[in-house]
Formats: C-alpha cells, structure tokens, sequence
C-alpha cells in the first residue's frame, strides 16, 4: 500500500510527539470535531478560490477599479508584490526546510475536506502566508482597503485548519511569514506616509471652513461623472463651475475674481492652468486631482477631495516654485519677468516698476508643474493621446512608446550653448529622488532648482532612456547626463520641433530659456498625511 505521505516525509505517531505537537494536534482535532454554522458551504470554496493567489489577484482588481484614486491602486499593487515575495520564499525554502507530512482526514467531516487534497508537505501553510502577506500589504497603504481584506484572509487562513490540510501552527508561522514578507517590501519600496513630507514652507492661507469663500472649477473631462457632486458634497459652500476643456481658461479667469481662493479639479494639464492664474491674481490655490497621474497633487500630498478638504477648513498651505519657460532671446538676468502673469518674487512684488519692455515685444511666460521635456516624449504623447480614446490609456502609452523608439530621430539643439543631438531633454520642477526601482518623488517642491536629464543622440534609444531613468538626478554615463541648474538655456530648434510641459504637448519656439519661479504658488495641503 501506497504511503499517504510526500517521498521523504516521515509521520509520527501522536505517542512519540513532544509538547508542542500534542497540543498542535489536540487544537486539530477540537476544530474538527465542533460544528461551524454556516462555515460549511463557504470555507471550502473560500479555501480552494484563494489556491494560487487567484482570489488575491481579483481582490486587487476590484480594489484598483472600485478604490479609482491612487491610493487604492498602490493598496492593490503592494498586495500583490508582497503575495509574490511570500509565494516565493515559502515554496523555495519554507517548504523545503520543514518536511512535515499532512494531518489524517479521520477526524474531519467529509463535507469540510477539499475534492482535491494538496500533495506538497504541511509546514508551513503557503495559503496562510500569502492571505497575510496581502492583506497587511495593502493596509500598509491603505487602512480602509485593510480593513476590508483583514477579515477575507483571516478566514482563508482558518479554512486552512478548517478543511483538514493544514495544523495550527502551519497557519500562524504562514501568518508570521507573510506579514514579514509584507514589510520586507516596504523596505525596498516605501509606503507613501514613509517618504519625506515636502510640506514646507508654511504659508499664510484664509481658513474657508464647507468651502466658504472658494470657487472651484471642474473639468468635465477629468475625473467621473459625478466629480462636480463630489466637491458639491464635500464643501457645501463653495461655488463649483463646470466647464469644458476649451472653455477652462475662461472660466478660471472668472472665477478668481469671485473668491478668496481658487479651486480646481482636474488633472496636471488643467491644474497647471489655474496655477498660471492663482499666481497672476495672487491667489492661493485648492487642488482636487482628477486627472490620470496626478503627479503634482501626488508630490504635494494630496490624492483625494477630502485631503484638500482639511486643508481648506484649518487654512493650511504651503509656498511652492513654479518652472518658467520663457520664449525668446535671452533677457537681462536683472530685468523682471515680462508682461501680465508674472511670478513674484519671494518677497511678493513683481520686480523694479518701469522696466517692462513695450507689449508685444516679448512672449508671456508659461509656468510648469512637473516637468518639461523635448525629444520623444513629445511624439509620445500625441500618439498616446490619438490612440487612447479607441484601445485606453495604458495600451495606447505602450503603442506609442514603440513606434516612437522604432520611427523617432534625434533632435538636434544648441543646449547651454553646445550643440548636440539628443534623444530627450527632460527637466523636472525640482528634483526627483528614487523610489524604490524608480525615480519618481520629489521631496522638496520649493527647491530652487531644475533637475536636468539629457538622453545622448546614438543607436538603440530604448537602452539610453532605460539607463537614464535608472540613474540618479546626478549622474553621468556615456549615453546620458544629469545636473541641477537653476537657469537652463536651449536654442537652435527647428520648425516643427514640439515640447511638452505638464503633459501638454505644443510647438517650440526656436529658442528658450528654462528657470525657476521661487515659491510663487500658494497651495492648500493639509499639515498632516494620512
């Protein structure tokens, strides 16, 4: 007769067990001896749904979908990536190291155990390991989702003992391993309350409690239907303006002569905009992200309606820089910044009175956000955004990005005077740190500073932008350059040539010059992240 057990597994008999494994065997046996009301026709299924990760999998699509703000889609993908760190660790070593046999059936009801019984060793339950890895995965940056998911995987780790596959102590040691797997992940990647606050510096905001006081304009191309309610119900008292994209400078325009603040919803495109006019009527500014990325709202710590909320009843704010493209030949360091729109300086004027040149002679300045960039990004951006509305935004972006490195040419440029063909010329409003793998946070949104990166002309561009996006914000390699400027001069650009800023994408003068608006834009943040 056939041994019930894997090759190389030994049971023993309760008579030779020590201490602990009696009292590992007696907590079997009660749990299969007392009748659960109502657990029968759920924790089998709920067993056999979470084998291979397939329940976690779909727990962190509905998260992902039904969450829609970032922070459930980083709940989701955390889950995940601690689910897989656990899997990993428990079948390449926790299985291997402990080769304890299954538990007998005899004592556990036939309706309890699995039609298909699990043939790997016991210790330690690789079910209960990746329940916990995601559940607290998931909590780690959302507290709500956890709460939702804590209860599922608590029951799939007792359906473990339930259905007779598994000891006690395989369960809680599963447990063990994959809440540490979990916070092995936050070790590599941090969590979003882990990285440094940029919340600074403080400023002087009024404290306008149900949004008494701020009229805020919504995109109706951003965000949900239902967006506009969504800011009605959170502030009562604000005025809320609905508008079209074509129709938003307008409407940003009237609205800052109606109130003691500006509110926009919508996404990078759309906030940049209200920037441009907060600073020109010197305003502070409410932000509600409703766009894709959200990049600026994310950086400043913003990622839902309610953090803008709590800002706007305690009037807390802070001062940030703008990046300013200037069009044109190089001005006087000395002369102030030309026509309306202008960003004050630091001590809130607007430069020497009477130094302006004649109107029509120089091009108004344009503000950025986040970044500006020259090179493939452009085209990358225009087909991603032609293609996105008939196949969605992530196929569309990854459709771009291969015709773009298959068909795209270096751009040549005259860059801080040297000329030199480039695959991309990316300047970022302050500097980006590295997040785990990526370079994707700035810590300090009034730096003073460009955080310059200059992917070199040469063959295969798809390794050269890989390289530079590994690198840090100062590095230099054969393929690419990275440096912190605070003034950046570019000309010798030909007709045709687009830059984007903030994801807009429109045609580039033949010259420019890029610097910095200090701490110009008063924002709403609240004093403390959640």
């Amino acid at each position: 007769m056939s041994s019930p057990y894997p090759q190389g597994v030994a049971h023993r008999r309760p008579g030779s067990a020590g201490p602990f494994s009696r009292w590992d065997r007696r907590i079997f046996h009660t749990v299969a001896a007392v009748r659960w009301p109502g657990a029968e026709p759920v924790l089998p299924r709920l067993s056999r749904g979470a084998d291979h990760g397939l329940l976690w999998f779909g727990t962190a699509a509905g998260i992902a979908l039904v969450g829609r703000g970032a922070r459930a889609r980083r709940a989701a993908v955390r889950g995940v990536a601690s689910l897989a760190v656990a899997s990993a660790v428990i079948n390449t070593v926790g299985k291997r190291s402990v080769r304890r046999a299954r538990p007998l059936l005899d004592g556990v009801p036939v309706m309890r155990q699995l039609k298909r019984q699990p043939f790997t060793t016991s210790f330690p339950s690789g079910h209960a390991a990746s329940a916990a890895a995601f559940a607290t995965g998931v909590a780690l940056e959302s507290r709500s989702w956890g709460a939702v998911v804590a209860p599922v995987a608590a029951s799939v780790a007792f359906s473990r003992v339930y259905t007779g596959v598994h000891y006690p102590s395989d369960v809680l040691v599963g447990l063990a391993l994959g809440a540490g797997a979990a916070l092995l992940v936050r070790e590599l990647v941090p969590t979003r309350n882990q990285l440094p606050s940029p919340g600074r510096p403080v400023a002087a905001a009024p404290a306008l409690p149900g949004g008494e006081g701020l009229v805020v304009v919504v995109n109706q191309r951003s965000g949900s239907a239902d967006s506009a309610d969504e800011v009605r119900r959170a502030l009562p008292l604000a005025e809320v303006v609905e508008c079209e994209p074509d129709e938003l400078t307008a409407a940003l325009e009237r609205a800052a002569g109606r109130g003691r603040a500006l509110g926009v919803f919508g996404g990078d495109g759309t906030i940049n905009q209200a920037a441009a006019v907060a600073v020109e009527r010197g305003l502070p500014l409410a932000v509600f992200p409703g766009g894709t990325f959200n990049h600026f709202a994310y950086d400043l710590g913003v990622e839902e309606v309610a953090d803008t909320c709590r800002a706007l009843a305690e009037g807390d704010a802070v001062r940030v820089d703008l990046g300013r493209l200037r069009p044109g030949p190089a001005r006087n360091p000395g002369a102030p910044h030309p026509g309306a729109g202008a960003a004050p300086d630091r001590d809130g004027t607007e430069g020497t009175p009477g130094t302006e040149r004649p109107p029509g002679t120089e091009e108004r300045p344009r503000y950025f956000l986040n970044t500006f960039s020259l090179g493939v990004y452009p085209d990358l951006v225009r087909i991603r955004e032609r293609w996105s509305p008939r196949i969605g935004g992530w196929p569309a972006g990854v459709l771009a990005a291969a015709r773009v490195l298959r068909h795209g040419r270096p751009l040549e440029a005259v860059v801080q005077g040297r000329r030199r063909p480039l695959w991309l010329l990316f300047a970022g409003n302050g500097i980006y740190r590295p997040v785990g793998p990526t370079p994707g946070h700035r810590e300090d949104l009034a730096d003073g500073l460009l955080d310059v990166r200059v992917v070199h002309g040469g063959r295969r561009p798809g390794l050269r932008l890989l390289a530079a996006a590994l690198a840090g914000p100062l590095s230099r390699s054969p393929v690419h350059a990275a440096e912190q400027l605070h003034t950046l001069r570019i000309t010798g650009l030909a007709p045709g040539t687009r830059m984007a800023y903030d994801g807009e994408v429109v045609p580039a003068p033949a010259e420019l010059t890029l610097d910095k608006a200090p701490e110009a834009l008063t924002v709403y943040r609240p004093r403390t992240l959640r």
